[in-house]
């Protein structure tokens, strides 16, 4: 169970991808080096360049759309893409991007003879260590952050007196980064600017300190440094605070929260800091079976599985267990936005490219919160709650300027400032329904929890409005009568229409996500309104509308079509697998419920793996498992999972993409894989999307014997079971909620009337204990 609960290695961490993350959900760091050097990576989620702004639309009201459709339901995509480009592309604005902060940097006396290195991140605590002998002596460095004090805290330790001596220095990561020196302490100032995505002259200001106290020995400063000479024992802290949302005295939090902590002490504020973050982390344990690998280093487990000795259990369980850690520390209650592309991390590579440290809409948000519900966090989903709320209510304005229509729409991608206008290249940026996408979320934070109150106050509210605008932007196909949206592109993907003359082709009209989506939409929203009994009218017209949507549909080749029409794919190794939201995260397929469509869409998942050039990336990976996990495939959905871990992971465990994919110049980390290859492995035991609890429904041969206590279940249900050669065991259903549960288990099923507080054993063939 040990090494399930942690990473470790056994030489210093040379670079930031073999650095180990902490974070308290608004600050974050990467932990790098060893024995000499050590860096602290810091980060804060609020801390981005640009500016909110309106972005300008050369829209003139609803008939400029009419007659870029008109060009689309005729078959003239040139003109229809040309006009799209006049009046529904506008100009890149102070967008921005989430910068890293700054960088700490120690340098330690280290003379002597090293044996016994020990780098290490516990999960169960979400404290990274470093041990070592020196000469004999046995030195300890411990870090953490902590949500309970909004603070970063390292101790410095030796078992022999006068061990502890080393200089820290911080470096910024802009030009405007100022920094004062007092006799034990660093003050900093600066402001996220930069120039790629923005102007250079706007962004967050931050304030912040690194305070250092010992014993024995002296602590002093010299020339923008801290110098600790022949200390017993070193404690280091570090506070920031931005200007964002924060108020006008917002440059005072970060002594306040140094106040704070020094009142209290390391050790209380340690203690503090354990007990709340395993308040969360320890509601689920997993065990998938024992490995003879794990007693090795982390990164040495990895180099086996990229060399096919992947016969290792338990580091599935320690993949699911960090992506569980990565929520809590990147995502809690109270912090001030969601994660981005990278979490709360960042290494400043996406910064300095065109995909900026963002929030994209079009599977990445939505990927980092895919695991939140199921394996037991859901108070780590509320920061993107209370986001979507903003964004529809920014979202409004686009509509209005974009569409000339009532409700609210957001795009592709969006940042801290609530931008929810068309990307600035309408081949991905006219993604009509990302905002929808990520709304979504709303729709299964609810479905978990059953808070009827969550309901009524914000997930109602926020997707009305939604349907709202779709109702007054969609428009009714003259071939088929269907209700559509468009122009649209279905994301990232291009294709050739009928006259191929035109050449490749990214917009048309009802993409299949689109419609898949705003089936959804209407649905839930028809379907809360009933249990709210509010708006009679808007149900009526709810349900003429999914009326008229388009069915899926299978296309020539067998496949699930990702458009409208049967068009041909201009790249068919590419990386989205958007149409199959219909499969994952949505119930539309099913295996039982939609056998046809199933079948469809595994030849569209088989399709894109015969691709010689598959865009090999993490998401795509994780898609890959959900997908086949959906499908029932156990064995498919371990391979994509295994492939996963053993090739798209660096030492550290972070997931990343290829070079030469979407501009990224080399391995870029990207946090979505983490997260939805812990989804993929919780799909893999569990699923409730059917309104049926399923057992294990994807288990593979390599998980022969497991146990898992804690999971989650749509219904406000909470499982714990066990399992061995294949074949459940036991279960017990926890139940919170008024409502019938149904638990199935290969052929067996029962029906449970569930009231809160429940407890409910079942045996192996679901009969009541």
């Amino acid at each position: 169970m040990m090494n399930e609960c942690k990473l470790w290695y056994d030489h210093p961490a040379a670079h930031w991808s073999q650095g180990l993350p902490i974070g308290n959900g608004r600050i974050g760091a990467v932990i790098c080096g060893g024995i000499e050097r050590e860096s602290w990576s810091m980060t804060e989620v609020t801390y981005w360049s640009g500016r909110p702004e309106r972005v300008v639309s050369a829209f003139k009201g609803k008939a400029d759309l009419e007659r870029i459709r008109q060009h689309f339901f005729s078959g003239n995509f040139a003109e229809g893409d040309r006009l799209a480009k006049e009046l529904l592309q506008p100009q890149k604005p102070n967008f921005g991007t989430n910068l890293p902060l700054c960088e700490l940097k120690f340098a330690y006396k280290a003379t002597g003879t090293v044996t016994d290195f020990i780098r290490e991140l516990l999960l169960d605590q979400a404290i990274s260590r470093v041990s070592y002998q020196l000469d004999g002596a046995v030195v300890n460095r411990e870090v953490f952050a902590t949500q309970a004090g909004d603070i970063v805290a390292s101790r410095i330790w030796a078992d022999r007196p006068g061990m502890v001596s080393f200089t820290l220095g911080i470096e910024g990561s802009t030009e405007a980064f100022e920094i004062e020196t007092a006799s034990q302490t660093l003050h900093f100032k600066s402001c996220a600017l930069e120039k790629v995505h923005s102007d250079g002259t706007c962004g967050v200001r931050s304030q912040g300190l690194v305070h250092v106290q010992a014993s024995g020995g002296a602590v002093y400063s010299h020339a923008d440094k801290l110098v600790v000479s022949d200390a017993d024992e070193a404690w280091i802290y570090f506070a920031v605070g931005t200007d964002y949302q924060a108020g006008d005295r917002w440059h005072e939090i970060p002594e306040q929260r140094l106040e704070t902590a020094l009142v209290k002490g390391y050790d209380q504020l340690r203690e503090e800091h354990v007990a709340d973050y395993r308040g969360q982390y320890d509601k689920v344990k997993i065990q998938l079976g024992l490995s003879e690998q794990a007693t090795l280093p982390t990164d040495e487990r990895i180099r086996m599985f990229r060399e096919g000795q992947d016969r290792d259990p338990q580091l599935f369980a320690l993949f699911l267990q960090y992506g569980r850690y990565l929520t809590i520390s990147g995502s809690r209650a109270s912090s001030p936005l969601p994660m981005h592309l990278q979490g709360i991390w960042n290494d400043g590579e996406a910064c300095r490219m065109g995909w900026s440290c963002d929030y994209h809409l079009d599977i990445n948000t939505e990927m980092n919160y895919f695991p939140t519900e199921v394996t037991n966090l859901a108070e780590s989903h509320l920061p993107l709650m209370r986001y979507i709320q903003s964004l529809a209510q920014a979202g409004r304005t686009t509509a209005e300027d974009f569409y000339g229509c009532e409700g609210w729409v957001a795009h592709v991608f969006s940042n801290a400032w609530g931008f929810t206008a068309p990307g600035w290249e309408t081949s991905w940026g006219l993604n009509v329904t990302g905002g929808l996408w990520i709304a979504r979320q709303m729709i299964e934070h609810y479905e978990f929890n059953q808070d009827i109150q969550f309901l009524r106050q914000a997930a109602y509210p926020v997707l009305k409005d939604a349907a709202a605008f779709f109702l007054d932007y969609m428009t009714v196909h003259p071939d088929y009568g269907w209700l559509v949206t468009g122009p649209s592109n279905s994301p990232e993907n291009h294709f050739y229409g009928v006259d191929r003359s035109q050449g490749v082709q990214q917009l048309s009209m009802g993409p299949t996500l689109d419609q898949a989506l705003v089936r959804d939409l209407f649905t839930f929203c028809l379907q809360a309104a009933g249990l709210l009994q509010i708006d009679d009218m808007l149900q009526q017209r709810w349900k003429e509308a999914i009326a008229k949507l388009p069915p899926l549909q299978v296309g020539g080749k067998g496949q699930l079509q990702e458009w409208l029409e049967d068009y041909e794919e201009a790249q068919p190794e590419h990386r989205h697998l958007s149409h199959l939201y219909a499969l994952y995260p949505s119930s539309q397929i099913t295996p039982e419920g939609t056998p046809e469509w199933s079948k469809a869409a595994r030849v569209s998942l088989e399709n894109r793996m015969l691709q010689d050039e598959l865009e090999d990336i993490e998401f795509t990976a994780a898609l890959f498992g959900l997908n086949f996990a959906r499908l029932h495939d156990g064995e498919r959905a371990y391979h994509h999972i295994s492939h996963l871990v053993g090739e798209l992971c660096f030492d550290n465990l972070l997931t990343y993409s290829k070079p030469g994919i979407a501009g990224a110049e080399s391995n870029i980390f990207v946090i979505d894989g983490n997260f939805g290859g812990t989804a993929a492995i919780a799909e893999m035991l569990l699923q409730s999307h059917t309104g049926v609890i399923h057992l294990l429904p994807a288990l593979p041969q390599a998980w022969q014997t497991g146990s898992v206590q804690g999971f989650r279940a749509i219904g406000n249900v909470e499982i714990d079971m066990a399992w061995e050669k294949g074949l459940l065991t036991e279960a017990v259903v926890r139940t919170f909620s008024t409502s019938p549960v149904v638990i199935r288990f290969g052929e067996y099923q029962v029906r449970l009337d569930a009231e809160p507080g429940g407890l409910y054993r079942l045996d192996s063939r679901l009969n009541l204990q």
